[in-house]
């Protein structure tokens, strides 16, 4: 389908590591398309990192302001697994939103029939599971293996692979897993080295993000404004700057 300018699409990591941006940027662009432009950025205020509910919560307001201001993006991709504030996200724009914890799912899905997500920290297990739930796949999921990986952690390298085929290992062996999700943005990049380990498809989170983002400009699909996803009502938000009024969200009604 022909389109007069390229995809564009801004990518948001979820937490404020300039270093975890540049990272997940780097897997971005040597997916996408050549016509595609990315813009991968992160929120000005906001946790180092996202490893418990109280972070998840404190980076939402960052993340959509990310989204409320943009004008230029045909589709926006939440680079944090568990996609933190994806349903505020498209109640505030009409483009596509992409969480990377749901592409990845929707991928694996696609690829075995029983996958395992393997991910950080032991104490997000909880987190993770309750994604598997909301996007509705837990009957698909043969489990969420933790290992002992902080995310900032997750920059070095070998001992991230290391970790990773030690907790891919189990989900294979113990939990019956055919494929594996890569539960943090900060794993990306790591999926062929773990596919050769390990002799089952790995899906990258961020690269199933950007070609499912790609999809849906070139279908030109937009989110729905029907009901769920329809604009907040209008009432005002005690408190906050202008442009998280609902006020603010013009052409959404």
């Amino acid at each position: 389908m022909e389109r007069d300018r390229p995809v564009q699409i801004k990518i948001i990591n979820g937490n404020t590591s300039e270093s975890m941006t540049q990272g997940i940027d780097r897997v971005a662009q040597a997916i996408c398309s050549p016509q595609t432009v990315l813009v991968t950025t992160q929120p000005r205020s906001g946790p180092a990192s996202i490893e418990s509910y109280y972070d998840e919560y404190l980076a939402i307001p960052g993340i959509l302001e990310q989204i409320v201001l943009d004008q230029e993006a045909d589709a926006f991709i939440l680079a944090c697994w568990g996609d933190p504030g994806i349903e505020a996200a498209r109640e505030v724009t009409h483009r596509p939103v992409v969480g990377i914890a749901e592409a990845s799912l929707y991928v694996a899905n696609m690829l075995a029939p029983p996958w395992s997500v393997v991910t950080t920290l032991h104490r997000v297990r909880d987190m993770v599971e309750k994604t598997v739930d909301k996007i509705g796949l837990r009957q698909r999921c043969a489990s969420v293996r933790t290992t002992p990986l902080a995310v900032l952690e997750t920059a070095s390298r070998a001992a991230t692979l290391t970790a990773l085929i030690e907790a891919g290992r189990l989900a294979i062996a113990e939990d019956g897993a055919e494929a594996l999700c890569l539960g943090c943005a900060g794993m990306s990049g790591l999926d062929v080295a773990l596919e050769v380990e390990l002799q089952v498809p790995v899906v990258d989170a961020v690269a199933a993000a950007v070609c499912l983002a790609e999809s849906l400009v070139v279908m030109k699909k937009t989110t729905s404004k029907q009901l769920t996803y329809r604009a907040p009502e209008l009432k005002p938000i005690v408190g906050y700057p202008d442009w998280m009024q609902p006020s603010a969200l013009t052409g959404l009604r």
